[in-house]
C-alpha cells in the first residue's frame, strides 16, 4: 500500500469560496455551526484539525458528474461536507441561526448524513461519523 510518488496530495489544506458578505456568512457558521473565524478563516480548536476530527472520520475526495442531483442547484459545482458531533443538535443549530435544513437525512454503515443551505445558497452536507467503521474491502 505504500505509496513512493513524490509531489502527491497529503490532505486538504483549506476550502475556499465567494461570497458577496464574507463577513456575514462566516458570523453565520459561527452562529450555526460554532467555527470560529478570523478575516482569513480558520484553524482555531478543533475544527479543520486533523487530530480534532472523530476517531471515524476522514475526507473524501470524490467527483461527480455535472448533472449530478446530489448538491441540489444545477449551478453549485460543488458541496463541502463537515463532521459534527451530533448530526440532529446541528441541523437544529442551523434553524435556530436562520438556515435551511432539507429534511430528509440518510443512515449508512459509514455515518448519519444530513444537508442544510447556507445564508448564500450553499447545499452543504453533514456528516456524523459512526462509533465503529466498516471494514472496507479493496
Amino acid at each position: 500500500m505504500g505509496n513512493e510518488q513524490k509531489g502527491r496530495v497529503l490532505g486538504v489544506g483549506g476550502v475556499f469560496f465567494r461570497s458577496s458578505d464574507p463577513a456575514k456568512l462566516a458570523q453565520w457558521y459561527q452562529q450555526a455551526l460554532g467555527l470560529v473565524t478570523e478575516a482569513w478563516g480558520t484553524t482555531h480548536g478543533t475544527s479543520f484539525s486533523p487530530d480534532g476530527m472523530p476517531a471515524n472520520a476522514f475526507t473524501v475526495w470524490s467527483t461527480f458528474a455535472s448533472d449530478t442531483e446530489y448538491f441540489g442547484d444545477p449551478q453549485q459545482s460543488y458541496m463541502i461536507n463537515l463532521v459534527v458531533d451530533d448530526l440532529d443538535a446541528a441541523l437544529t443549530n442551523v434553524l435556530a441561526a436562520g438556515g435551511e435544513v432539507i429534511p430528509e437525512k440518510e443512515e449508512h454503515d459509514f455515518g448519519r448524513f444530513g444537508w442544510i443551505i447556507d445564508p448564500d445558497g450553499n447545499r452543504v452536507e453533514l456528516w456524523e461519523p459512526p462509533e465503529k467503521i466498516p471494514e472496507i474491502e479493496e
